[in-house]
């Protein structure tokens, strides 16, 4: 597994903000974007595997210590971890303060090969680890360069990267060389997978606060630890999907969770006032009813709409369990239906 580490690091100049807002340019993709898969009855039957990690939960101990040591140590993004702690303030929490850990992840609804990318949440999931899928939190495209949703793979590798700059960087920062070396003012970082797309990578970073935040050109991201970790295991020709699923679905020891994520409103309110999440964009529970209803099959007796609806409007970026435990009478029927 990656190794963590606290940050504490400066960027200055002209270079500091092209690395906070990215290092891809927008473009026009000739490939037209995946469909999503719809839930399948079998994956209904199943009833397991959808969720990976566990909540947790961390009492801040050190003066100093802000969200953004605390994301980068627990593997999160800053944005799901202010998300997830309305009221405590990201930069100064101060000791003794309780903050909830979002390491619990339901798996997006896409193949489970290779790299998945769910834009909504800021997380990479991978496939490929014997112990199971791991997730990992991402930087990812801003309005204006949004990075694309569709299918793609892995074409290229290339540690110690030199980054060249676009015709709209070039533009927007004339001062800058057009070619930057490897070293420690290269917005790519370390390690660099270039994907079928052109122009977009999944890469590193030398401005790690950026992770976990809507601040790229359309690239994807790393904490450095991370992008070390997958560049070593991730051949060429790896399949990456990327998908823009706001609100998901699964199973856990035979309960239905849903975890609905924050609007880019939302999102972008937090990345311009630095403070914690704004009220939240309620979700229409009209909107989202044929996707739990489908999901949940013979179990939608079972459904907590009271719930249902506090996690619509909350959003707040976690799973939250929304079946009750069968009565007595619903076990008897169960047990005695044809």
């Amino acid at each position: 597994m990656p190794i963590v580490r606290r940050i504490g690091s400066a960027f200055i100049g002209a270079l500091f903000a092209l690395a906070v807002i990215g290092a891809a340019p927008s473009a026009t993709l000739g490939a037209a974007p995946e469909a999503t898969p719809g839930a399948t009855p079998e994956a209904t039957a199943a009833k397991t595997g959808d969720i990976i990690g566990e909540m947790h939960d961390y009492v801040t101990w050190n003066p100093k210590e802000d969200m953004l040591d605390i994301a980068r140590a627990e593997e999160l993004g800053l944005i799901e971890l202010m998300v997830a702690n309305p009221g405590v303030d990201p930069w100064f929490p101060g000791p003794n303060t309780h903050v909830t850990l979002p390491t619990m992840h339901i798996l997006p609804d896409a193949r489970h090969v290779g790299i998945v990318i769910n834009t909504a949440e800021l997380r990479l999931y991978y496939y490929g680890a014997e112990d199971g899928p791991l997730s990992f939190p991402l930087g990812v495209g801003r309005d204006g360069y949004l990075t694309p949703v569709g299918s793609t793979k892995i074409v290229r590798k290339k540690d110690h990267p030199s980054w060249y700059l676009t015709a709209s960087e070039i533009r927007d920062h004339p001062e800058l060389p057009r070619v930057v070396p490897p070293g420690e003012d290269n917005p790519l970082g370390e390690y660099a997978m270039y994907l079928g797309w052109p122009s977009y990578l999944i890469h590193g970073t030398n401005t790690p606060w950026g992770i976990g935040r809507r601040t790229s050109r359309g690239c994807i991201r790393m904490y450095p630890e991370d992008i070390e970790w997958l560049f070593e295991r991730v051949p060429i020709g790896t399949p990456v999907t990327v998908v823009d699923q706001v609100v998901k679905l699964g199973w856990k020891d035979g309960e239905l969770y849903i975890e609905v994520q924050p609007s880019t409103k939302q999102i972008d309110t937090m990345e311009e006032t630095s403070k914690s999440p704004p009220p939240p964009e309620p979700l229409p529970l009209a909107q989202e009813a044929d996707h739990i209803l489908a999901v949940a099959g013979e179990d939608v007796p079972r459904l907590d709409w009271p719930a249902i609806e506090k996690a619509l409007n909350e959003r707040v970026g976690y799973p939250i369990r929304i079946t009750l435990a069968p009565g007595p009478n619903e076990q008897a029927n169960a047990t005695n239906h044809p």
